[in-house]
């Protein structure tokens, strides 16, 4: 995600100019002392023990409380658009040039699994249905898989993610030109920009409106009827199971039927949503472009939004008490929004 959104935002070039032979050669992230003010793009919380947060080159963060964090060493300096802890030891993180990272040691150290800066192509989520079977996918439709915790990972393509024209197309040539089948294999599919995992069943949202459904942790798909032709960037469901999928310039759609049919929820801000939150007790939290800050307390039925002093792009948050974390342009940010909304 952070390609599109640093794109957005004029901050797409922040890396050094490097040479050609370097950027085929994994470069250590810098240690800086002011890390927690940079670009962060994720923050997660891990088994009720700590929080991770990761971001621009190489970033990967940790704190216990979500209010003290301390940068942790990463042998990759690639833009880290997401991070995923299948328990308190296991975790791993993507980001540009595919790569991925995983730690075992609760995110106080981590090694290079993956790095191929030749593709020139980003990695923008990751998952995994326990310590060995992950999923990280990503621009063009990336699609990797590992079932041994990472020592290998496989690309696979999955034809019915594609539009039902293309899905046409894709068997014609596998059947008359195998060569053609597998150039337009690779750019028939969409951006997969964001997972969403409950046990086995994955969802999946994109580019141009894609929404997937998968209940056998991506062995299978079924993509679903298109209702929007924007881009989506988050995807989240309520205790209520209400799915609930957000985007650009302040499109959220809301399903009560597991997205058989979607209803355009009307916002106060037209901004680019980036992410969507759920916390504990049933609020729902959405976070977007310039600031844009949005609460729901009737299960997504309708949003306020939240004041606030700064005008940066959050990309990502969690709810720790009554203080809401974020993830923004400029690094991590604090809140404590009671009785703050708008309408």
């Amino acid at each position: 995600m952070i390609a599109k959104l640093l794109s957005g935002l004029g901050l797409c070039c922040l890396l050094w100019p490097a040479t050609a032979a370097e950027q085929d050669k994994p470069q250590a992230a810098y240690m800086l002392p002011r890390a927690v003010n940079s670009v962060l793009t994720d923050i997660i919380p891990v088994a009720d023990q700590f929080y991770m947060a990761a971001g621009e080159r190489g970033h990967l963060l940790k704190s216990k409380d979500g209010a003290q964090w301390q940068q942790v060493p990463v042998p990759l300096n690639s833009n880290l658009t997401s991070v995923y802890f299948a328990d308190a030891s296991h975790g791993w993180a993507v980001g540009h040039d595919a790569s991925i990272l995983y730690s075992q040691d609760g995110g106080d150290s981590w090694q290079i699994q993956q790095y191929l800066p030749q593709l020139d192509k980003p990695l923008f989520d990751v998952v995994f249905l326990d310590a060995n079977q992950g999923i990280a996918v990503g621009a063009y439709g990336m699609f990797y898989r590992t079932t041994d915790g990472g020592q290998h990972w496989n690309t696979e393509f999955h034809p019915e993610l594609a539009s039902e024209d293309d899905q046409a197309l894709l068997a014609e040539l596998k059947a008359t030109d195998p060569e053609g089948y597998a150039a337009e294999a690779e750019s028939v599919l969409p951006h997969f920009n964001r997972l969403f995992r409950d046990g086995q069943t994955l969802y999946m949202v994109g580019e141009a409106g894609f929404v997937a459904i998968s209940h056998d942790f991506g062995v299978s798909w079924q993509r679903l009827a298109e209702f929007y032709n924007g881009s989506l960037f988050a995807i989240a469901r309520t205790p209520a199971k209400t799915l609930l999928v957000a985007g650009l310039r302040g499109h959220l759609f809301r399903s009560t039927d597991q997205g058989q049919q979607w209803q355009q929820i009307q916002l106060p801000s037209p901004a680019t949503l980036n992410s969507l939150f759920v916390a504990a007790d049933g609020v729902v939290y959405a976070t977007g472009n310039g600031g844009t800050l949005l609460v729901s307390r009737d299960d997504g039925q309708t949003f306020n939004a939240i004041a606030l002093e700064e005008g940066k792009a959050i990309l990502q948050m969690v709810a720790i008490g009554a203080q809401l974390v974020l993830a923004t342009e400029a690094g991590i940010k604090t809140i404590q929004p009671e009785d703050k909304t708008q309408p």
